[in-house]
This record gives C-alpha cells, sequence and structure tokens, in this order.
C-alpha cells in the first residue's frame, strides 16, 4: 500500500489519520486563494503544515502514524530536507527511542559556506549514513522535486534510500516522480480525503 492505510486500515490507525486530518483542515489548510507552490503551478488551496507540526496533538499524531508506516521496513535514520523535514524528523527521532531507535539528519538546499561545510546535517559525519537504510520525510508533496534533490545528497554519502512519507499528497505527480528514482512514496493523507 501507498499510504497509512498501511498503518491500519480501521482501529487505532484509523482514528489517528481521522484526527490528523481534522487538526490539518483547522490549522493548515487555506483555500480560496492564489498560492504559489514551490513547484512553480498555482492553486486555489494550499496545506501550511507549520501550524499543524508545532501543535503539541498535531506532532504527536504525525510521529506515531510515520511510525506504524515504518513498522515493516528495516530502516535506520529518517531525514528529509530543510526546512519542512526538520520539526517532523525531531519528532519522530525523540518518539521512536527507546523501542526502535531512529537517527535523524536533514539535507541543506546548499552546502555550510561556513564551519563544515556540509549538505547533510544530523550524524557527527555524513559518512556515518553510508550503508544504512534511511527513509526521507516532507510535510507537502506536489511533484517530488525537493526530495528528489535531497535523494541525491543523501545518496552520495551513501545512505541506501528507497521510501519515502509525507504527511499530505497533493496527487499531482509526485508518486510517479519519486518511483522513477526507485522510491516508493507513504502518505499520510492525500488532497483528495480533505474538503478542498
Amino acid at each position: 500500500m501507498t499510504s497509512a492505510e498501511t498503518s491500519e486500515a480501521t482501529g487505532e490507525g484509523a482514528l489517528k489519520r481521522q484526527r490528523l486530518r481534522a487538526i490539518i483542515t483547522e490549522k493548515s489548510l487555506l483555500k480560496g486563494g492564489n498560492f504559489r507552490l514551490m513547484s512553480g503551478n498555482q492553486s486555489q488551496y494550499y496545506f501550511d503544515m507549520k501550524p499543524t507540526i508545532f501543535d503539541p496533538e498535531g506532532a504527536n499524531l504525525i510521529a506515531d502514524l510515520i511510525l506504524d508506516a515504518l513498522r515493516p521496513l528495516a530502516v535506520e535514520a529518517i531525514g528529509g530536507p530543510a526546512l519542512g523535514a526538520i520539526p517532523i524528523v525531531a519528532c519522530v527521532c525523540q518518539k521512536s527511542f527507546p523501542a526502535r531507535p531512529l537517527s535523524g539528519f536533514f539535507i541543506r538546499k546548499e552546502p555550510k559556506d561556513h564551519g563544515t561545510g556540509r549538505l547533510v546535517e544530523g550524524p557527527p559525519k555524513p559518512e556515518d549514513l553510508a550503508g544504512r537504510r534511511a527513509v526521507l520525510v516532507e510535510d507537502v508533496t506536489t511533484t517530488g522535486g525537493s526530495l528528489i534533490r535531497a535523494l541525491k545528497a543523501t545518496r552520495e554519502v551513501g545512505a541506501l534510500v528507497d521510501t519515502v512519507v509525507t504527511i499530505v499528497d497533493r496527487e499531482q505527480g509526485a508518486g510517479d516522480n519519486l518511483a522513477r528514482e526507485g522510491l516508493t512514496l507513504i502518505s499520510l493523507l492525500k488532497a483528495s480525503e480533505f474538503s478542498l
């Protein structure tokens, strides 16, 4: 399955998804505007996920649902593109301990121009990800462009990545684009599940 129906189609997982959808609708779904997306496309609705991610209940639900989705996968690390993935990664890392500790990382848009000059941040050395199975996360996917850039940087340091988890998939090509890069997209929620 490619959505967090993977977590549980019924029961507790379904209740968590339903509650997360309600929080996103209340705090993060903007409608009736003319919004420019990161992909460059225009849209009459926009998911501004920061209010949900920084809401205590929202953050807890996101971490729970991501960990549920990752349960069947052999994953050792979780990361994603700055800036949107950073709070998600932090929540999931914290919640993963002690049952199944996942280390975290993030990928800058450009290498630091001072200090270590790194593009991949989190582990003591980016090479520490070499040979480790990692998953990438993002708050919202549209075409998957930022994830593909993050994927290249993550694979350059030797991490093994074949799965991406997004909170909301806008269902505008990300799944197909990521599949061409050898990635499976797992979405906690899809745009079609909201009243747009």
